[in-house]
């Protein structure tokens, strides 16, 4: 399912892939970019460690369990993205806290060039991921960081791509 990284030369839109509502919107927002641009898109999703007070054994069958649930949801929203852009997206499963993870896969991979993330729908503020970057670490953000509102509809997001 892992597709060969993109070319130097292609723009790569980065999408972090969890369970959050909003998720829809980065999705569609980053895979219009990529299409209108000639770009492509790479989706990370971070798995959280198993407790680490967990036996060995147990904590093995925890990991695999994870990635499996991590290719499945992975793997359901590239179908997504193929679909708007008819590529293939590049496909990132890390495990470890999501920040560090996706701050890690921005400086190893030199092709990324937009990080794109929705904002949380509702009062709840922006999200964690937005709430972190856009404060103490946006300085270790080498590239772009475009925040979409989480509540924008498919026609509005269709007219600002």
């Amino acid at each position: 399912m892992v597709e060969p990284a993109a070319s130097a030369h292609e723009r790569v839109f980065l999408v972090v892939v969890d369970d959050s509502s909003e998720l829809r919107v980065a999705l569609r927002y980053a895979a219009l970019r990529a299409r209108h641009t000639g770009g492509r898109v790479a989706l990370l999703h971070v798995m959280e460690p198993p407790d680490r007070q967990t036996w060995m054994a147990l904590e093995s069958l925890m990991r695999e369990e994870s990635r499996a649930e991590a290719e499945e949801l992975v793997g359901r929203h590239a179908d997504t993205v193929a679909a708007l852009t008819g590529a293939t997206p590049v496909i990132h499963i890390r495990e470890g806290l999501p920040h560090d993870q996706l701050l890690a896969l921005i400086d190893e991979d030199p092709t990324i060039s937009i990080l794109v993330l929705a904002a949380a729908i509702g009062d709840t503020g922006p999200g964690p991921l937005i709430s972190a970057l856009s404060s103490k670490l946006i300085s270790r953000l080498r590239v772009p960081l475009t925040i979409v509102p989480g509540s924008l509809t498919d026609a509005q997001i269709d007219l600002l791509t």
